[in-house]
This record gives C-alpha cells, structure tokens and sequence, in this order.
C-alpha cells in the first residue's frame, strides 16, 4: 500500500494588497520547515506532490530540494476559493470560516462551498495517485482548510472545524494517510491526527 502524508504550508507573510495564493513563507515559515527536515519518516518519501499555490510550491520545494528529487504540482490541491472576499482581517477570517464548515453546503460570502472544495481536493489526490507507482510514498503539500475536508472524508466524517489543524501554530501540520480511504472512507478519526512537522514525531 502506499504511504501518504499530507502536510499544510506553515507560517506566510501575510500581505493584503496580494492575493492570498501568492503569498510567501514568511522566515518563521522556512525555519519550521528546515526543523522539519529532521523528521525520521521523511527519508522514506519517493514523491512530492504540491498545490499550485505560491505557499505550498515553496513548502514542497524545499522537500523535495531536501531529498535530491523533483517537484511535481498537481491541479485541484489548492486551498478553498476565497476571492469573493480577498483579504479578511483575522477577526473576521475566523467567523467566515466557522460558518464555511458549519454551512458546507451554502457558499457563504460568495467562497466556494466547502462540499466542492472537498469533491475537488479528493478528486485531485486520486489523479495524482494514477502518476505515483503503486507502493511508493508520496507527500502532499497543501493547505489547512483543504486537509481538514479531506480528513474528513478519508474518516467518513461530516465536514466540521473540530478536525481542523491545531489554531494559533501557522499551519505547518501533518498526518499520515492511507490512499485506499480515498475510496473506503474507512479511516479511524484518531489516526489521522494532525501533528507539528517541527516536532519529532514517527508516522505510525
């Protein structure tokens, strides 16, 4: 079986006059990520596989800069579809987005639905793994509203925030995966726990 796991970009500089999927790792962002080189299951990764967002090209680059090989990025991995709004100031961000995975099936604000976005993000993993020869671990880079959905969905769980990536971290979090889910949605919860790339942590 193939061993997944997905990571979300971490810390971004944030900037209101650009669009937020041209934002750029902040330095704290990158310092996480060289931290994170040190994680023991890393060295078994074969691929990586990001989201055409700035961010995450960033994240997977320097990972796969790491580990010698090329990155590749995929169509469909990008985080929800935020450009109705733009920027929101922090405040705000946070109480759409509450009602974007409280609502998955109403486009609040003018956002993509959380119901698509997640169709969308599986869908995209799925392409992705007909490109990865069967048994090879493959490491998605990505964003955090997207891998809460798609957590969601490998645990055939309704779509709710409770599962998303700890607060108040800058994103930077991981879990393992196993890419039959994608089809048997048959995953515990607990098993796909998010955790810190710049804590130590095995893949179990």
């Amino acid at each position: 079986m193939t061993y997944c796991i997905y990571l979300t970009h971490p810390n971004v500089d944030i900037d209101p006059a650009t669009p937020v999927p041209h934002w750029d790792l902040s330095d704290k962002g990158r310092e996480r990520l060289e931290q994170g080189l040190r994680q023991p299951w890393l060295l078994e990764i074969d691929h990586v596989i990001s989201s055409r967002e700035k961010k995450a090209i960033e994240t997977g680059q320097i990972i796969a800069s790491h580990l010698g090989m090329e990155l590749i990025t995929a169509p469909g991995l990008h985080e929800n579809d935020r450009s109705s709004t733009g920027f929101l100031e922090p405040d705000e961000f946070e109480h759409v987005a509450d009602e974007f995975f409280s609502r998955p099936a109403v486009s609040v604000r003018g956002w993509e639905r959380a119901l698509d976005a997640q169709s969308r993000v599986v869908a995209a993993i799925k392409q992705a793994f007909t490109t990865v020869p069967r048994g090879e671990p493959a490491l998605f880079s990505g964003h955090g509203g997207v891998g809460t959905l798609l957590k969601c969905h490998l645990a055939n769980n309704a779509i709710d925030r409770a599962f998303d990536q700890p607060p108040n971290v800058g994103g930077g979090c991981w879990f393992r995966f196993d890419p039959a889910d994608l089809e048997a949605c048959s995953a515990s919860i607990e098993s796909l726990k998010w955790q810190l790339i710049d804590e130590m942590a095995l893949a179990q």
